[in-house]
């Protein structure tokens, strides 16, 4: 019997696809077909999920034969000619990378950073309110404050973010054509490889350069940096424009967030557990035999993890398909789980608390400019999100 066709992309910007949570409340574990035609395992529970990523029989090596990549075209490049990223390493290499960096981002060094992040958004805020009205609230803001953040962290000149902004969306789109992404990566990889040497001779305050210093290979450093700018700000980015909107649809719980800012920590990690738009990240290939929740995974064959389908799981979390911000739940899957928990959750949840709070103490009258109906979700990307949020207010 041929599996089912895996639906790939929300059908309803708000809730996962209907076919997911079917799979989630049947078995929990799915034979599904890909979009380029092969098969694979889908996991929608998250129990299941959390034990995947927890086993080391199950690799997150984007090279590997099996895995289960999402992109229609078989050929797309995996790596697109970087050295293997952080993310695609497995025990025992990935441990020493991931402590190399890991100093970079815990919570003490992310408080050492708010203070600039305030500094970022109260410029982005102050720039705005001086435009003209209605100001589409992406490039203004949800884009521009993780992208300052994330380019003075790396030694990045922000004049460039243009650059690698437009081509880090044309890989995250998962229509892109084979050869445009392979092209797309090879600029990227052009850019970062000069920088990286730049740093190499000039060394600045920044993490490349405390890298090169702790004797990281230049190419090491360099898929570093692709990682974390793309992780960096589109992920951040795009959980800021979700997050306003979904705030803006509910102004009496927004008016309380208002009034007692120390509660929007809590309402961060609902929006976070809610939306999950990585949803796919958390994908792993078997390189053994391994039985999850009663089926027999064969090496060789991949998993992908519905994330979005297993936070939305009502076994897990009350009332899971309603956005309740005092909710506070931690233990989702948005920044996944296990050894390849996102490096960047501390950083990611100060910028949304800073941003959110500061935009609408400042800005009490922000509105949408346009129809919720009418806002243009990304549908056809690895990270989920909004094209584009046009917001006014009143002078």
């Amino acid at each position: 019997m041929t599996a089912p066709a895996l639906q790939v992309a929300r059908s309803c910007p708000y809730a996962p696809p209907a076919q997911h949570v079917e799979m989630r409340e049947s078995a929990g574990i799915t034979r599904v077909q890909l979009p380029s035609g092969r098969e694979a395992w889908a996991v929608s529970r998250l129990d299941l999920i959390r034990t995947m990523l927890s086993d080391p029989r199950f690799s997150s090596d984007r090279d590997n034969p099996g895995y289960p990549s999402l992109s229609p075209e078989p050929g797309a490049p995996p790596s697109g000619g970087f050295r293997k990223m952080m993310i695609q390493l497995d025990p025992p290499e990935h441990g020493p990378v991931r402590r190399g960096v890991i100093s970079e981002f815990t919570i003490r060094r992310v408080a050492g950073l708010k203070p600039r992040i305030q500094q970022i958004v109260d410029e982005r805020v102050d720039a705005m309110l001086a435009g003209p009205r209605p100001v589409d609230l992406v490039p203004a803001l949800s884009l521009a404050v993780p992208s300052l953040v994330i380019c003075e962290l790396l030694g990045v000149p922000y004049t460039d973010h243009d650059f690698f902004q437009t081509r880090t969306a044309a890989i995250l789109r998962r229509d892109t054509p084979a050869q445009e992404r392979r092209a797309t990566h090879a600029a990227l990889r052009d850019y970062l490889t000069d920088l990286v040497g730049s740093k190499a001779r000039e060394p600045g305050d920044d993490v490349l350069s405390r890298q090169l210093a702790r004797g990281a290979e230049p190419a090491d450093v360099v898929a570093l940096a692709f990682l974390l700018l793309v992780a960096g700000h589109e992920t951040t980015a795009n959980m800021i424009s979700l997050g306003v909107l979904s705030l803006l649809e509910r102004p009496r719980q927004l008016a309380e967030l208002v009034a007692d800012p120390a509660r929007m920590p809590v309402a961060v990690e609902e929006l976070l557990r809610y939306f999950t738009i990585v949803e796919y990240g958390n994908s792993r290939v078997a390189t053994a035999d391994v039985e999850l929740g009663g089926v027999l995974i064969r090496a060789g064959e991949g998993v992908v993890s519905l994330s979005n389908t297993a936070d939305h799981d009502p076994e897990v979390f009350s009332g899971a398909d309603e956005l309740r911000l005092d909710r506070g739940a931690r233990h989702h899957l948005a920044f996944g789980f296990g050894p390849h928990q996102c490096l960047g959750q501390n950083l990611a949840r100060a910028e949304l608390d800073i941003v959110f709070t500061t935009l609408f103490r400042r800005v009490p009258t922000l509105r949408l400019a346009v129809p919720a109906g009418e806002l243009p979700f990304k549908s056809d990307a690895t990270i989920y999100g909004i094209h584009r949020l046009p917001v006014t207010w009143d002078a």
